[in-house]
């Protein structure tokens, strides 16, 4: 990923994360790596601890934030997030996989929309 795509990821998981703590989730966790993956968030919100993925669009692309995300990202979502709990000994706790998706319109306010259990845990 080149700078420019990189700083154009970390806006967008800026404005994710800002989304989420306003509606009361606690950030744990910003890009953890590990287990051949990556972990955009990770926040807990009533004893839930969620997973999140950021996907971000310009309105109209011809994919789709939420068509983003392959079978083969999420396999190793759910990987990286068992070794995230692993790690901090929290293997039985309450899990989540939340996607946030960002939709950009040209001159127009970003579109946000939250979607929860998006992978089966």
């Amino acid at each position: 990923m080149g700078r420019a795509s990189a700083a154009i990821g970390r806006e967008n998981e800026d404005l994710a994360a800002a989304y989420l703590a306003a509606r009361g989730y606690e950030i744990m966790a910003r890009n953890f790596r590990g287990a051949g993956g990556e972990l955009d968030i990770v926040c807990r919100r009533g004893g839930v601890i969620y997973f999140v993925e950021v996907k971000a669009r310009r309105r109209g692309a011809q994919v789709a934030p939420a068509e983003a995300v392959t079978l083969d990202k999420k396999r190793r979502l759910l990987a990286c997030a068992e070794y995230w709990l692993y790690q901090r000994e929290l293997s039985g706790a309450a899990c989540g996989f939340l996607l946030l998706t960002v939709e950009y319109a040209a001159g127009g306010a970003p579109k946000i929309e939250l979607i929860e259990d998006f992978l089966a845990w």
